[in-house]
């Protein structure tokens, strides 16, 4: 009788302790948002700059990191970029999950730069190329820019005198050369790495578009490179493989819609429909390259 008495404070022991161990982990992921931002409903807002649930910021507001004051309230940096050295990345092999769903290939790609972070709607909407009205109607400018049109990035990042990068530099600026399943490693798909699953679970619900640009700093890069999984899929281009036939319009990283992890690796792309190029779907917006850093 003690014996089985003993086993049931044994157990009762290992469960209170699981317990603590899975509400510690809980309640880490379900704060996902990075210092000082605060959880708003499915969005991480900078923290002085909530109203009504939504953010709000304006000009004057303190900024947390990595965002900066400007007078549309918090935004991303002018010109910041990150130059990605020469990379090889061998796609498919390293990583049994990409078996039959990518072409092994090695990759090689030469020195460029790109945007730390994704253009924002600040950003986009101060510039004639990308003025599309629904997306320029608030003072949330620390919301990546969304719905945007193939030729709108293609023009906004030339008037920066840059460009869209290419599907391969995306993906050694994502990968690296070891390569990583996740920008930010082989591991730890977790809420507060990225902007995902914010519709309907698994990291929130209800939200109707991205999430704000660099709120998630554990998912970046070992480069500094932010939100490249999840938040907006980005638009890259893609060397046509037959001249001959239409080029498919493709998009990198997943997106706030993205509802499963392996959706985020950095070895997946999505071919999108031709109406997307025309713009208007609330996943997609887009980073610039640049043959060498401004």
């Amino acid at each position: 009788m003690r014996r089985a008495r003993l086993a049931l404070v044994a157990i009762a022991a290992a469960l209170a302790i699981g317990a603590v161990v899975v509400a510690a982990r809980t309640a880490k992921d379900a704060a996902p948002c990075g210092p000082g931002f605060t959880r708003a409903g499915p969005r991480c807002c900078p923290t002085p700059a909530i109203a009504a649930g939504v953010c709000a910021s304006r000009e004057g507001d303190a900024c947390p990191p990595p965002l900066v004051a400007t007078a549309r309230g918090c935004d991303a940096p002018e010109r910041d970029v990150v130059e990605v050295p020469p990379t090889t990345v061998v796609v498919g092999p390293s990583d049994w999950e990409a078996e039959g769903r990518v072409a092994p290939r090695t990759v090689h790609v030469g020195r460029f730069a790109i945007d730390r972070f994704e253009v924002s709607v600040g950003r986009a909407c101060a510039h004639p190329a990308t003025t599309t009205a629904a997306r320029c109607d608030g003072a949330d400018a620390a919301r990546a820019a969304s719905g945007v049109a193939l030729a709108e990035a293609r023009g906004y990042c030339a008037s920066r005198g840059g460009r869209l990068p290419t599907d391969d530099e995306w993906l050694a600026a994502a990968a690296g050369d070891r390569p990583r399943r996740y920008p930010w490693g082989d591991t730890g798909a977790v809420c507060r790495r990225a902007a995902w699953g914010l519709e309907a679970g698994p990291c929130a619900e209800g939200a109707s578009g991205p999430d704000t640009i660099g709120a998630h700093p554990e998912g970046a890069t070992p480069l500094g490179i932010h939100d490249l999984a999840g938040n907006v899929a980005e638009w890259v281009e893609l060397a046509c493989p037959d001249p001959g036939r239409p080029c498919p319009r493709v998009v990198r990283g997943g997106s706030w819609k993205t509802r499963l992890a392996t959706e985020l690796r950095t070895w997946l792309r999505h071919e999108v429909a031709a109406a997307a190029e025309r713009g208007g779907d609330p996943t997609i917006g887009f980073r610039c390259a640049y043959d060498r850093a401004p």
